[in-house]
C-alpha cells in the first residue's frame, strides 16, 4: 500500500510542472481596439463607479499579467481624497497604512503592495502625481475589487511631497511597486492603458471582463 502511495505522489510530481507549462500562453495574445472599446462601453452602460477596468489577467507560467483600461472624467485641482480618484476602486477599506499625520490635506493617491504599472495614454490628459508619501491612508480590503482583480492589496489615503507631470496622449508612465500615485487634476477625461504585472499571483487567476465573454 505504502508503495502504491509513493508510485502515485511520483506520478503527481512529474506531472504538475507539465501543467503549469500548459497554462502559459503558446502563442501571441491579442487584446483589440474592439475588446477596448467593449469594456470601455459596458462600464458606461452600467454606470461603472469605479473608473479602472481589468480586461485580462493572463497566466504567463512564472508570474500573471493584468491588462486594465482605465477611463477617468473630469476633476479640479482642488478634488477631495477618496479611493476611485487614485484608481483603487477600494469598497471597503480596513486597517490603516502610511503615516499617520492628523490634519494632513492634499489630494487622493494609492500604492499597491506587488504589482507596477505601465500606462500607456490613448486619449485626453491630465495632471498626474507619483511619488511622496501616502499619510492617514487606509488598506484595501480582503475581497475589494482592487485587492481581488485589479492591483492586489493597496493602500490608499493622502498624498503629500508628491511630483506633478502634465501627461497626454502617447505618453508611458511607468509606476513601481509602493510608489504612491493619483491625479490632482483631470480638465476633461483621461483614458490609458495599464499594464500589470503580477509576480506573486495576487490577482484572480484567468480573469476576464464580462464585457468579452
Amino acid at each position: 500500500m505504502r508503495k502504491q502511495v509513493l508510485r502515485i505522489l511520483a506520478m503527481v510530481f512529474a506531472v504538475c510542472p507539465i501543467i503549469a507549462l500548459a497554462q502559459a500562453p503558446k502563442d501571441g495574445v491579442y487584446i483589440s481596439d474592439q475588446d477596448i472599446k467593449a469594456v470601455l462601453k459596458q462600464a458606461a452602460d452600467t454606470h461603472r463607479t469605479i473608473p479602472d477596468n481589468s480586461i485580462r489577467v493572463i497566466d504567463m507560467d512564472k508570474y500573471q499579467l493584468g491588462v486594465a483600461v482605465v477611463n477617468r472624467g473630469a476633476m479640479g485641482s482642488a478634488a477631495p481624497a477618496n479611493a476611485n480618484a487614485a484608481g483603487g476602486g477600494n469598497a471597503a477599506p480596513t486597517a490603516p497604512c502610511g503615516e499617520q499625520r492628523p490634519g494632513a490635506t492634499g489630494p487622493n493617491g494609492i500604492f499597491h503592495d506587488d504589482t507596477a504599472e505601465s500606462y500607456v495614454v490613448i486619449s485626453g490628459g491630465g495632471t498626474l502625481i507619483t511619488g511622496g508619501t501616502i499619510v492617514n491612508g487606509k488598506r484595501s480590503g480582503p475581497t475589494d475589487e482592487v485587492t481581488t482583480v485589479l492591483n492586489g492589496p493597496s493602500c490608499s489615503g493622502t498624498m503629500v511631497g508628491y511630483t506633478s507631470r502634465q501627461i497626454k496622449v502617447g505618453d508611458v508612465i511607468i509606476i513601481p511597486e509602493h510608489v504612491p500615485h493619483g491625479f490632482s487634476a483631470i480638465p476633461d477625461h483621461i483614458t490609458y492603458l495599464s499594464i500589470r504585472p503580477d509576480l506573486k499571483k495576487v490577482l484572480k487567476h484567468g480573469y476576464v471582463n464580462p464585457a468579452l465573454k
